[in-house]
């Protein structure tokens, strides 16, 4: 929802926005491996309702030649400074040629901030956090204090006003003839998997408004486990809002699709992804009034990829930096004792 925010004030400055998205050869050079593929990063980018277009494979360095390929007047960039592998400002050809604007990062969150989040997937992140001291000794880590946040999603710093949700939200009622369309859950960690299902559920009709029920952290972790989830309702709230398939967002909706949601909703349709749905507390199916009206309906999204696996996907790629980080330091030892070497043999 940061990228996303980014974008949505990027969009407000021209007409048309083309959102250019690095190869996963270009990120592991100056970055570390990245956490999506190239592949589902396009896709999920395209996703975002204020992109009217995307760059693939574009260069990590922006020039003007870029620029003028897609006809862009000028380029944007959050207020942070972006480095190539080497130390120099990846904006500064466009910069010196008055092509460049600015907007606003999105305070209490950045990619590394959630990667901290899910290697800390630890029982612990439910536990009293004043007394866990291991956990405290991470969060330290990731340069947040234990106080001030929501104990499902421990390091968080994100905080939710009325005014951003008007700015993600559409805002659009629905209108005669529209197919309105019910789905729920977590939507943790707003990922290709989650995009690709309503996608799908958006091709159902040919005027669909789908309405997003979104449920309580602590009902999340009730169903989930371990520390899920990872955001907190309010960042998931803004993730889910900004796709282009979604026209409402219920913040905090019940587990159980009930009789009172759908008849206030007027839904024509309740759709569920093919994973498993967990039993209400009562040993019930939170799906059985739906189903019962003969509005329910399975979509298969074509995607395997879960919040689970994402996570899985970090463990990994953290032996992988942790690797990369130690062969680098070896190198800068190397380079440190030549010269010490040298500076020896000149005495």
């Amino acid at each position: 929802y940061g990228h996303s925010n980014q974008l949505r004030q990027a969009r407000a400055m021209g007409d048309r926005l083309i959102v250019g998205v690095h190869t996963d050869e270009e990120i592991a050079k100056h970055k570390g491996p990245p956490v999506f593929t190239q592949e589902e990063r396009y896709k999920m980018v395209q996703a975002i309702k204020w992109v009217d277009e995307i760059a693939p494979g574009a260069p990590y360095v922006t020039t003007l030649e870029t620029l003028d390929r897609y006809n862009c007047d000028f380029c944007v960039h959050g207020d942070d400074i972006t480095l190539t592998v080497d130390g120099k400002d990846t904006y500064e050809e466009v910069k010196a040629a008055g092509r460049y604007r600015e907007c606003k990062r999105t305070q209490g969150v950045s990619t590394t901030d959630l990667v901290g989040r899910m290697l800390l997937m630890t029982k612990a992140h439910h536990s009293n956090i004043d007394e866990d001291l291991d956990y405290r000794k991470h969060t330290d880590n990731f340069g947040k204090g234990p106080k001030g946040h929501s104990p499902w999603t421990g390091v968080s710093q994100f905080l939710q006003t009325s005014q951003k949700i008007i700015q993600f939200a559409s805002g659009k009622e629905p209108q005669p003839g529209d197919t309105i369309i019910y789905v729920a859950g977590a939507f943790d960690l707003f990922h290709v998997g989650h995009v690709h299902f309503l996608e799908k559920v958006h091709q159902l009709a040919e005027k669909p408004y789908i309405i997003a029920g979104l449920h309580f952290d602590q009902e999340v972790n009730r169903y989930k486990g371990k520390n899920y989830p990872i955001m907190n309702i309010h960042e998931r709230t803004l993730s889910v809002l900004a796709c282009r398939y979604v026209s409402e967002v219920v913040i905090g909706a019940p587990y159980a699709v009930t009789a009172d949601l759908l008849d206030h909703f007027k839904v024509t349709l309740v759709c569920h992804g093919m994973t498993e749905v967990v039993p209400d507390k009562d040993g019930s199916d939170p799906y059985e009034e739906p189903k019962r009206r003969g509005i329910f309906q399975l979509v298969d999204s074509g995607s395997n990829l879960t919040t689970d696996l994402i996570v899985q996907r970090i463990i990994k790629n953290r032996l992988e930096f942790e690797a990369r980080n130690q062969k680098k330091e070896a190198k800068e030892l190397a380079v440190l004792e030549a010269m010490k070497r040298l500076e020896e043999e000149k005495h």
